[in-house]
C-alpha cells in the first residue's frame, strides 16, 4: 500500500491573507518563504478526528484547528500576550503527551499550541 510521508501544506482561507500570513510570522516566528515553503524542525505530528460537537476548537464553525509544536510554551504564551493577541487563560497539561496553551488568529481560528513531555 502506498503511504502518504508527511504533512505537506495548511491552507487557510483568510479574508486578508498577506495580514494573516504576517500574524503567523510576527507572533508565532512561523518564517514562511513568499511560496510558503517553510522548513520545520523535525518532531511528532498528531493526525486526529474529533467528534463533531466538540468545543476543543472554540467556534464550532470551525472545522480544523492548526497545532504547532513549541519549545517553551510559557515563554511562547507571554510573547504573545505581549503583542495583544487573544491568549486563552487556561493551559492543559497531559502526563507522558504535554503541556497545551490557545491562541486565536486575526481571523478568528483557534491556535493550539503543544510543549510536548
Amino acid at each position: 500500500m502506498e503511504r502518504v510521508l508527511g504533512l505537506g501544506g495548511c491552507f487557510l482561507r483568510a479574508a486578508d491573507p498577506a495580514a494573516l500570513g504576517a500574524w503567523y510570522r510576527d507572533c508565532l516566528g512561523l518564517d514562511a518563504d513568499e511560496n510558503g515553503l517553510w522548513e520545520q524542525a523535525p518532531g511528532p505530528t498528531v493526525f486526529a478526528a474529533f467528534e463533531a460537537g466538540t468545543d476543543y476548537f472554540g467556534s464550532r464553525d470551525q472545522q480544523v484547528m492548526l497545532n504547532f509544536r513549541v519549545r517553551d510554551l510559557d515563554a511562547m504564551l507571554t510573547q504573545l500576550r505581549a503583542k495583544d493577541a487573544e491568549v486563552a487563560e487556561e493551559t492543559q497539561d497531559m502526563p507522558g503527551v504535554g503541556r497545551f496553551g490557545w491562541v486565536t488568529d486575526p481571523e478568528g481560528n483557534r491556535v493550539e499550541l503543544w510543549q510536548p513531555a
